[in-house]
Protein backbone atom coordinates (compact mmCIF):
# COMPACT_ATOMS: atom_id res chain seq x y z
CA UNK A 1 0.00 0.00 0.00
CA UNK A 2 1.59 3.24 -0.94
CA UNK A 3 0.27 6.90 -0.65
CA UNK A 4 2.95 8.65 -1.54
CA UNK A 5 3.02 11.17 -4.55
CA UNK A 6 5.63 13.49 -3.00
CA UNK A 7 9.50 13.82 -4.09
CA UNK A 8 12.16 11.04 -3.63
CA UNK A 9 9.34 9.34 -0.92
CA UNK A 10 9.73 11.28 2.22
CA UNK A 11 6.36 10.25 3.81
CA UNK A 12 3.98 12.90 6.65
CA UNK A 13 2.62 10.94 9.03
CA UNK A 14 0.42 13.64 11.42
CA UNK A 15 -0.04 12.87 14.97
CA UNK A 16 -3.84 13.78 15.74
CA UNK A 17 -3.71 13.31 19.69
CA UNK A 18 -3.56 16.76 20.48
CA UNK A 19 -6.83 17.46 18.75
CA UNK A 20 -8.07 15.13 21.05
CA UNK A 21 -6.30 16.68 23.98
CA UNK A 22 -8.39 20.05 23.41
CA UNK A 23 -11.63 18.08 23.07
CA UNK A 24 -11.01 15.94 26.54
CA UNK A 25 -10.10 19.35 28.04
CA UNK A 26 -13.54 19.98 27.99
CA UNK A 27 -14.94 16.29 27.98
CA UNK A 28 -17.55 16.59 24.96
CA UNK A 29 -17.12 16.22 21.10
CA UNK A 30 -15.40 19.03 19.57
CA UNK A 31 -12.97 19.42 18.06
CA UNK A 32 -13.18 15.94 16.33
CA UNK A 33 -9.81 14.12 15.77
CA UNK A 34 -11.52 12.42 12.94
CA UNK A 35 -12.38 15.89 11.18
CA UNK A 36 -8.30 16.59 11.52
CA UNK A 37 -7.85 13.10 9.64
CA UNK A 38 -10.02 14.26 6.88
CA UNK A 39 -8.53 17.59 6.53
CA UNK A 40 -4.51 16.37 6.59
CA UNK A 41 -5.83 13.87 3.92
CA UNK A 42 -7.04 16.77 1.68
CA UNK A 43 -4.10 18.48 1.56
CA UNK A 44 -0.88 15.63 1.26
CA UNK A 45 -0.56 14.56 4.76
CA UNK A 46 0.67 10.44 4.09
CA UNK A 47 -0.55 9.14 7.64
CA UNK A 48 -2.30 9.29 10.39
CA UNK A 49 -0.42 8.79 13.49
CA UNK A 50 -2.58 8.48 17.22
CA UNK A 51 -1.26 7.33 20.39
CA UNK A 52 -3.78 4.95 22.91
CA UNK A 53 -1.98 6.05 26.41
CA UNK A 54 -3.23 3.72 28.89
CA UNK A 55 -4.64 6.36 30.92
CA UNK A 56 -6.91 7.71 27.50
CA UNK A 57 -5.69 11.09 28.20
CA UNK A 58 -6.61 12.20 23.96
CA UNK A 59 -7.13 9.58 21.98
CA UNK A 60 -10.07 7.07 22.84
CA UNK A 61 -10.74 3.51 22.04
CA UNK A 62 -13.89 4.28 20.04
CA UNK A 63 -11.79 7.14 18.12
CA UNK A 64 -9.57 4.47 16.56
CA UNK A 65 -11.88 2.59 14.20
CA UNK A 66 -13.60 6.23 13.33
CA UNK A 67 -10.49 7.65 12.38
CA UNK A 68 -9.23 4.46 10.18
CA UNK A 69 -13.03 4.74 8.63
CA UNK A 70 -12.35 8.27 7.48
CA UNK A 71 -9.81 8.61 5.08
CA UNK A 72 -8.24 5.70 3.00
CA UNK A 73 -4.37 7.28 4.71
CA UNK A 74 -3.03 4.30 6.72
CA UNK A 75 -3.27 4.73 10.59
CA UNK A 76 0.28 4.00 12.71
CA UNK A 77 -0.90 3.04 16.19
CA UNK A 78 1.63 4.36 18.53
CA UNK A 79 1.42 1.83 21.90
CA UNK A 80 2.99 0.88 24.51
CA UNK A 81 4.13 -3.17 24.85
CA UNK A 82 1.20 -4.67 27.06
CA UNK A 83 -1.79 -7.17 26.76
CA UNK A 84 -4.30 -4.34 26.98
CA UNK A 85 -2.51 -2.50 24.02
CA UNK A 86 -1.90 -5.68 21.85
CA UNK A 87 -5.49 -6.75 21.80
CA UNK A 88 -6.64 -3.32 21.11
CA UNK A 89 -4.42 -3.32 17.71
CA UNK A 90 -5.45 -6.77 16.49
CA UNK A 91 -8.80 -6.24 17.08
CA UNK A 92 -8.35 -2.81 15.02
CA UNK A 93 -6.10 -3.84 12.65
CA UNK A 94 -4.31 -0.71 11.81
CA UNK A 95 -1.67 -0.56 8.68
CA UNK A 96 1.18 -0.51 11.45
CA UNK A 97 1.91 0.11 15.07
CA UNK A 98 4.50 1.16 16.84
CA UNK A 99 5.72 0.46 19.68
CA UNK A 100 7.06 3.56 22.33
CA UNK A 101 7.72 3.32 26.00
CA UNK A 102 5.03 5.04 28.07
CA UNK A 103 5.14 6.37 31.81
CA UNK A 104 2.11 6.97 33.43
CA UNK A 105 3.60 10.52 34.67
CA UNK A 106 5.38 11.74 31.77
CA UNK A 107 3.41 14.66 29.79
CA UNK A 108 4.79 13.24 25.84
CA UNK A 109 7.33 9.78 25.40
CA UNK A 110 10.87 11.24 25.98
CA UNK A 111 13.41 9.28 24.68
CA UNK A 112 13.24 6.05 22.41
CA UNK A 113 12.20 2.72 23.51
CA UNK A 114 15.26 -0.02 25.05
CA UNK A 115 14.71 -2.47 22.21
CA UNK A 116 17.99 -4.31 23.61
CA UNK A 117 17.40 -4.45 26.68
CA UNK A 118 13.76 -5.53 26.27
CA UNK A 119 14.04 -7.89 23.80
CA UNK A 120 12.33 -11.00 25.49
CA UNK A 121 9.36 -8.74 26.68
CA UNK A 122 9.06 -7.70 22.94
CA UNK A 123 9.36 -10.53 21.37
CA UNK A 124 5.91 -11.99 21.33
CA UNK A 125 4.08 -8.30 20.68
CA UNK A 126 6.35 -7.91 17.32
CA UNK A 127 5.66 -11.39 16.24
CA UNK A 128 1.95 -10.88 16.64
CA UNK A 129 1.58 -8.09 15.24
CA UNK A 130 3.30 -8.94 12.72
CA UNK A 131 0.81 -12.55 11.69
CA UNK A 132 -1.87 -10.11 12.11
CA UNK A 133 -0.24 -7.97 8.67
CA UNK A 134 0.31 -4.79 11.33
CA UNK A 135 3.57 -3.52 10.11
CA UNK A 136 5.84 -3.21 13.25
CA UNK A 137 7.96 -0.27 14.25
CA UNK A 138 9.51 0.79 17.46
CA UNK A 139 10.88 4.42 18.68
CA UNK A 140 14.36 4.23 19.41
CA UNK A 141 17.24 6.37 20.13
CA UNK A 142 19.54 5.93 17.07
CA UNK A 143 21.66 3.67 18.27
CA UNK A 144 23.38 0.68 16.59
CA UNK A 145 22.52 -1.51 19.39
CA UNK A 146 18.79 -0.54 19.37
CA UNK A 147 19.02 -1.31 15.31
CA UNK A 148 20.97 -4.70 15.74
CA UNK A 149 17.84 -5.08 18.28
CA UNK A 150 15.14 -4.38 15.82
CA UNK A 151 17.03 -6.35 12.92
CA UNK A 152 16.52 -9.21 16.22
CA UNK A 153 13.19 -8.77 16.98
CA UNK A 154 11.89 -9.11 13.21
CA UNK A 155 10.56 -5.42 12.94
CA UNK A 156 10.33 -3.76 9.59
CA UNK A 157 10.32 -0.20 10.82
CA UNK A 158 12.43 2.17 13.07
CA UNK A 159 11.75 5.08 14.19
CA UNK A 160 14.57 7.79 15.40
CA UNK A 161 13.48 9.94 18.77
CA UNK A 162 14.79 12.97 17.48
CA UNK A 163 14.03 14.60 20.62
CA UNK A 164 17.65 15.47 21.29
CA UNK A 165 17.91 17.37 18.15
CA UNK A 166 15.38 19.61 18.77
CA UNK A 167 16.02 20.26 22.19
CA UNK A 168 19.44 21.34 21.15
CA UNK A 169 18.46 23.24 18.64
CA UNK A 170 16.19 25.54 21.04
CA UNK A 171 18.99 25.67 23.27
CA UNK A 172 21.19 27.10 20.70
CA UNK A 173 23.46 24.63 20.69
CA UNK A 174 25.12 23.86 17.51
CA UNK A 175 28.01 21.39 18.20
CA UNK A 176 24.73 19.36 19.51
CA UNK A 177 22.89 19.99 16.99
CA UNK A 178 25.24 18.74 14.39
CA UNK A 179 26.22 16.06 16.18
CA UNK A 180 22.58 14.39 17.01
CA UNK A 181 22.36 14.65 12.95
CA UNK A 182 25.77 12.79 12.19
CA UNK A 183 24.20 10.61 14.97
CA UNK A 184 20.89 10.00 13.39
CA UNK A 185 21.83 10.12 9.67
CA UNK A 186 24.70 7.03 10.33
CA UNK A 187 21.59 4.83 11.85
CA UNK A 188 19.37 5.79 9.08
CA UNK A 189 22.01 4.46 6.86
CA UNK A 190 22.63 1.57 9.12
CA UNK A 191 18.79 0.73 8.84
CA UNK A 192 18.70 0.96 5.51
CA UNK A 193 21.63 -1.06 4.92
CA UNK A 194 20.13 -3.81 6.87
CA UNK A 195 16.54 -3.51 5.28
CA UNK A 196 14.64 -2.11 7.65
CA UNK A 197 13.22 1.07 6.63
CA UNK A 198 13.82 4.26 9.02
CA UNK A 199 11.20 6.78 10.07
CA UNK A 200 12.15 9.70 12.64
CA UNK A 201 9.86 12.06 14.54
CA UNK A 202 9.48 14.08 18.21
CA UNK A 203 10.03 18.02 18.47
CA UNK A 204 10.39 18.74 14.78
CA UNK A 205 8.89 22.36 13.73
CA UNK A 206 8.90 24.30 10.74
CA UNK A 207 13.04 25.76 11.71
CA UNK A 208 14.34 22.24 12.36
CA UNK A 209 13.08 19.94 9.90
CA UNK A 210 14.78 20.59 7.42
CA UNK A 211 18.04 19.09 7.77
CA UNK A 212 16.57 15.81 9.60
CA UNK A 213 14.21 16.11 5.75
CA UNK A 214 17.50 15.65 4.16
CA UNK A 215 18.82 12.03 4.81
CA UNK A 216 18.09 10.56 2.25
CA UNK A 217 17.75 7.16 3.80
CA UNK A 218 14.97 8.31 5.85
CA UNK A 219 11.57 7.60 4.09
CA UNK A 220 8.77 9.11 6.73
CA UNK A 221 8.09 11.63 9.50
CA UNK A 222 5.50 11.82 11.92
CA UNK A 223 5.22 15.15 13.34
CA UNK A 224 2.37 16.13 15.74
CA UNK A 225 2.29 18.71 18.46
CA UNK A 226 3.87 21.23 16.78
CA UNK A 227 1.40 21.09 13.72
CA UNK A 228 -1.40 20.89 15.71
CA UNK A 229 -0.04 24.22 17.85
CA UNK A 230 0.95 25.99 14.69
CA UNK A 231 -2.84 25.29 13.49
CA UNK A 232 -4.18 27.50 15.90
CA UNK A 233 -2.45 30.40 14.24
CA UNK A 234 -2.35 29.15 11.13
CA UNK A 235 -4.90 26.59 10.41
CA UNK A 236 -4.17 22.77 10.11
CA UNK A 237 -4.71 22.98 5.94
CA UNK A 238 -1.58 25.99 6.21
CA UNK A 239 0.38 23.96 8.93
CA UNK A 240 -0.11 20.66 7.52
CA UNK A 241 1.07 22.72 3.87
CA UNK A 242 3.72 24.02 5.32
CA UNK A 243 5.34 21.63 6.95
CA UNK A 244 5.08 19.61 3.64
CA UNK A 245 6.46 22.23 1.25
CA UNK A 246 9.56 22.31 3.85
CA UNK A 247 10.39 18.78 3.58
CA UNK A 248 10.18 18.52 0.12
CA UNK A 249 12.64 21.08 -0.40
CA UNK A 250 14.97 19.69 1.70
CA UNK A 251 14.87 16.64 -0.75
Amino acid sequence: MTHNLHPNNLRLGVNIDHVATIRNARGGLHPDPVRAAEIIASVGGDGITAHLREDRRHIRDADIERIMDATDLPLNLEMAATEEMLEIALRHKPHAACIVPEKREERTTEGGLDAAGQHNHLTSYVAKLRDADIRVSLFIEADPRQIEAAMMLGAPVVEFHTGRYAHYGFDGNAAGVESELKRISDAAALAAKNGIEAHAGHGLTFDNVQPIAAIAQIAELNIGHYLIGEAIFLGLEESVRKMRSLMDEAR
